[in-house]
């Protein structure tokens, strides 16, 4: 572990529910620049040979989810530990052994310490963050960190009927993907657009049925990541869903 303290954290006032993924889309020495000193940081840092930068303590609050939305939860920063792995695109880029082998090792570490933070909280930034946020990418090992015991991953036993929108969304809200939303930038900030009316927002993004389809998707099937409900996405999504329900 090699300690290199962030600026940017605060108090902690809720617990720990959410282990959030990420990867930084710059080489170390310009995540750690950022992370320490600019406006953003996360708990940890792995880079590509293993080595484990610890920015933050467990115990603060890191800046790494910014808008976010998971289950019940919104602003995951306050109730999540994030780790930041160096890797300039997780969608193009493939993640080394060394890393992947240190990565799990810290996961590891942290739900032994937080046993709050249940299988199906064990999120990536583009699950919380669907359409704004599309780390750590996927070519992310999430198949190889639910054998090792973070977090879950889903075999579908068969191929579902006939799929519809509707159906596939219903499923992704019950295991904690946000559901089609609006938000904006207010007062310089993004917040979400909850009662429709967007007077004193700029920038309205519209976050819609595919967008969340395709953080599934990019998740969980990689090889095809279209943003329709598809037979073989409702699959997956229910296997998911049951083993949220057993985790």
């Amino acid at each position: 572990m090699i300690e290199a303290p962030s600026n940017n954290h605060a108090p902690r006032e809720s617990p720990v529910a959410h282990l959030v993924l990420h990867h930084t889309a710059q080489p170390l020495d310009v995540s750690l620049d950022l992370l320490r000193f600019g406006r953003v940081s996360s708990h940890y840092v792995v880079d590509i040979n293993g080595d484990v930068y610890r920015l933050v303590d467990e115990a603060r609050v890191a800046w790494h989810a910014g808008l976010s939305w998971w289950g019940g939860a919104r602003v995951l920063n306050e109730s999540s530990i994030g780790i930041e792995i160096v890797n300039m695109d997780g969608n193009v880029h493939d993640y080394p052994k060394a890393q992947r082998d240190a990565v799990i090792v810290l996961c590891r570490g942290i739900l032994a310490r937080h046993p709050g933070i249940v299988a199906r909280n064990v999120v990536g930034h583009s699950d919380i963050a669907p359409k704004r946020k599309d780390d750590p990418g996927g070519r992310f090992f999430w198949r190889a960190l639910a054998a090792a015991g973070v977090g879950l991953w889903p075999v579908a036993s068969a191929v579902a009927g006939p799929a519809d929108e509707v159906t596939l969304l219903a499923v992704l809200r019950r295991i904690g993907y946000p559901p089609p939303h609006r938000y904006g930038r207010r007062a310089g900030r993004f917040a979400y657009i909850d009662d429709g009316d967007d007077s004193g927002f700029s920038d309205v993004v519209e976050v819609g049925a595919a967008d969340i389809i395709v953080a599934f998707q990019r998740r969980f099937r990689p090889a095809r990541i279209d943003g329709r409900a598809d037979a073989e996405c409702l699959a997956l999504a229910r296997a998911l869903d049951a083993a949220c329900a057993q985790a």
